[in-house]
Order: C-alpha cells, then structure tokens, then sequence
C-alpha cells in the first residue's frame, strides 16, 4: 500500500505516519507538507520508506498532481474549516481514497455534499476519524448495535491544553466555541451557541471529572446520517478553567467572528500559550472522550457508555493510521463520502486502538477496561 500523508509532519498528522511507517503492508509513504523542513526531518528519521515534498494546499492542481497514483491520501491539514473541501475534491478528482481527522462542523457538511462525486469516482474518503469525531463515532455505532432503539447520543471530549501543540488545534478551538453552532435536537439540526448547556462530565483518569459545554463539531452532523436517534449533541471543554474564560472573553468581544480574526488571535494564542499552560501544569497531561447512548433493549431503557483516554497526538493519529489500513486491506469498500460510524466495523477498530495504546472504558464511572 502506497500512502501520501498530506500534513503529515504536523503534530496530529506525524503520530499517524509514525505508526503507519512500521506496518509491512506500507510500502511506501509520501509525505506532503508545507513545512518542508519537519517533513524531510520526519522522512529520514523512518527511514527509506519514506520521502518528503512541499504541499500548498491552496494549490488544487498541484495537490492533485501530489496525490495521484498513491492508494490512499491521510488529511491532516487544519484548520479544517479552511482546508478539508479542498483537500478532499482533489483527492476526488485524482482519484485516491481519502482518510482525514477533520473536527469542523462547516467542513463535515461541505465533506458530506461530496457523496455522488466521491461514489462517480469509485473513492472512499472517510472525514472525521480522529479523537473526536471519530473514537466518538465508533462508540456510537456500537452502543446503537446493543439497543433495539436509540433516544439520545451524547458525545463529549475534554483535554490538558498542554497536552498537544500546533495552530490549528488552537484555531479549531477558538472556531468551535464562537458563534451559534449545529446540535442534533429533537429530530433536526438546531443552531444552539457555542459555550451553552454547561455540564460536568466525568471522563476517565487522570483527566476526571470537569465541565463541558455545547461545542462546534461534526459528531451531530454525521451521527444522524447513519444512526435513528431522536438527539446527537457534543460539548467539550479545557481543563484550564482560566483558559476557558480568556476564550470567551475573545469570543464576547467578537475577537473570532471571521476567519481573519481567528488567524490573528490563534497566532496571538500560539505565543502566549506555553506561559499560560505552565501555570498549574499537571504530572501527567490527558486527552479523552466519552459517549453516552440512551436506547430500549427489550422494551427496557438503558444507558451504555464507552470513553478513551491518551495523549491528544495518540487518540487522534492513531485512528487515522487504522482507517487507512482498513482501506488498504479491504475491510472498509464502501464508495462514496462517508463517516466513521456510516462504514468502520467497530469491534476491529476498537481492539487495534487498543493496541495501540489507547486506553479504552465501558461504563459511565469510566473505570472498567473494554475487553476485546
């Protein structure tokens, strides 16, 4: 299999590189970023398998010249709102099935619309099969496969700022908590704001328990596309209380509101932010997710929950690296623009996330290890 790793010297896109250059059904990777430098540096720590080339994802006839020929192309260029359309049309048109860990509301719908062209073209291309979305997803097909029906899916992730790094995961951010944003309510997307419905969520150690709130993201924007259920929300949050409220106090001042603004603040955020994550810094940094689903089993209701927890460069690459192996051995076929809960076989995913390091729970005290 043949792969080119669009972004793939960035923090999300190198964890999944990483673990895909050590698999022997990889024989060869690509890998494309417009930091030429990181990913020459990345390409010779791997080894032969590997060759570095700059892409500018703004330039579509080269990104399809880039990317053709491989079998399959890894997005992990962000912020996704500006770059995963583009991205995903000239994976498109070139022809190669496409896997990305795109987390942007907007950018999932543009994604979806793209279902005839990706289904004319023979391609699979996935969208969202990261952290969150994407681990989300997958508990929410499974908890959905134990029930006879299903009422409500709530997805919720919450993380250690200083547990990742890069500008687009602090543009992802500031992108998700501004303005009015799409819930999954009562049978139809509701446009709710960002930063409403504060709630304490209990995620698995050392992580714990902290608030969460109504976010932008695509999990109530696929989730009801596969899966009957009457409600899909997300809410997510930092475990810095502090850098919760500078975020808001940004988005109050209308400091966010366009995609210039938010260029601006997140360059402003990617200087002050190793300052800031200092303060308080726990032993041990943690990203994790959980999905709670609400269903009947014969005609009795039930609440089934599952949650992950790792480092956010883990949970969120290794996901990718599994789909694009999928792909590759043919256990994913279906053609078309899809979700991870519209077509990844959830029980495979899961143990090989496992495998990977991925720490997984079932329950909602988030303590009891899934066994696989």
């Amino acid at each position: 299999m043949k792969i080119v790793a669009l972004g793939g010297a960035g923090a999300m896109g190198r964890r999944a590189v990483i673990d895909l250059a050590a698999k022997d059904t990889v024989e060869k990777i690509l890998i494309a970023d417009y930091n030429l430098e990181a990913a020459e540096k990345l390409a010779s720590e791997l080894g032969e398998k590997c060759r570095a080339v700059k892409v500018d994802a703004n330039d579509h006839v080269s990104l399809v010249e880039t990317v053709k020929g491989y079998d399959v192309a890894l997005g992990t260029i962000g912020p996704f709102y500006k770059y995963e359309g583009k991205v995903a049309k000239a994976c498109i048109e070139a022809g190669v099935n496409y896997v990305s860990i795109c987390d942007d509301y907007d950018a999932a719908m543009e994604f979806m619309a793209l279902d005839e062209e990706a289904k004319k073209a023979g391609v699979t291309a996935i969208t969202g099969v990261g952290w969150t979305p994407g681990i989300t997803n997958v508990f929410a097909r499974l908890a959905a496969s134990e029930l006879d029906e299903v009422d409500e899916i709530a997805t919720s992730w919450g993380c250690h700022a200083s547990d990742t790094e890069g500008k687009a995961v602090v543009l992802h951010y500031v992108h998700a908590v501004t303005g009015m944003i799409p819930s999954y309510i009562d049978g139809r997307i509701t446009w709710i704001e960002a930063g409403s419905g504060l709630e304490k969520i209990k995620f698995p150690e050392p992580l714990g328990s902290m608030n969460v709130f109504h976010a932008g993201h695509p999990e109530p924007v696929t989730i009801p596309k596969y899966i009957n259920a009457r409600t899909v929300t997300l809410k997510g949050g930092l475990k810095e209380a502090a850098l919760v409220g500078l975020a808001n106090l940004l988005v109050g001042l209308k400091l966010t509101d366009t995609v210039r603004k938010k260029d601006v603040i997140g360059g402003i955020f990617n200087r002050i932010l190793p300052y800031l994550e200092n303060i308080g810094k726990p032993p041990e940094t943690c990203s994790a997710c959980r999905t709670d689903v609400t269903g009947k089993k014969d005609g009795k209701w039930q609440h089934i929950a599952y949650g992950a927890a790792a480092h956010m460069d883990l949970l969120t690459g290794m996901p990718a690296s599994i789909a694009v192996q999928m792909i590759g051995e043919g256990l994913i076929t279906e053609k078309g623009a899809l979700a991870p809960e519209g077509c990844i076989p959830p029980e495979e995913f899961l143990r090989r996330l496992a495998a990977g390091g991925v720490r997984i729970y079932r329950g909602q005290e988030m303590t009891e290890p899934l066994e696989i």
